[in-house]
């Protein structure tokens, strides 16, 4: 069985959002200059509520901080698209009957790979689509890249 923490139900992969990859390394280089510079000292000189602002950075420092993936109960608690894969017990919607669904369709206006990738996985299996996911993500790449707005996320 594949881990299918980081895999959507939707087809998304969570290691390819920015919350993953850019976020935390960049919060982390932040905290940490502005801690070797004495920010923690004279930062509530600027705006009193710089520890506030510390306490933040170091939060987005880990990516599960941020989002711990819809798996685990991340991403918009209202979204029709888990609901029906699990309704249905479909690990992944790629692997429905109806994919590309209206759903689906909504959700593809803003992450304009969804559905090649998609079938992509449908082709080369959960386990395979996982491994080519982690190397996309060693590249950098973030599906900010190339996401359009507006984008609907379903109910």
């Amino acid at each position: 069985m594949p881990d299918l923490k980081y895999a959507t139900y939707c087809g998304l992969y969570c290691g390819l959002c920015s919350s993953r990859g850019r976020i935390p390394k960049q919060a982390k280089a932040l905290y940490e200059t502005l801690k070797n510079e004495g920010f923690e000292y004279w930062g509530e000189f600027i705006d009193p509520k710089a520890k506030e602002f510390m306490s933040v950075l170091e939060k987005l420092n880990n990516s599960d901080n941020i989002c711990p993936g819809c798996r685990q109960g991340g991403g918009p608690p209202f979204c029709g698209i888990r609901k029906c894969a699990k309704e249905k017990n479909i690990e992944v919607c790629a692997f429905c009957d109806e994919f590309p669904c209206k759903k689906i369709d909504g959700l593809a206006k803003g992450y304009v790979n969804l559905i090649a990738d998609g079938k992509r996985l449908k082709e080369i299996g959960l386990d395979d689509w996982i491994d080519e996911q982690k190397e996309r993500a060693k590249t950098g790449f973030c599906y900010v890249d190339i996401r359009c707005s507006p984008y609907e996320i379903p109910e």
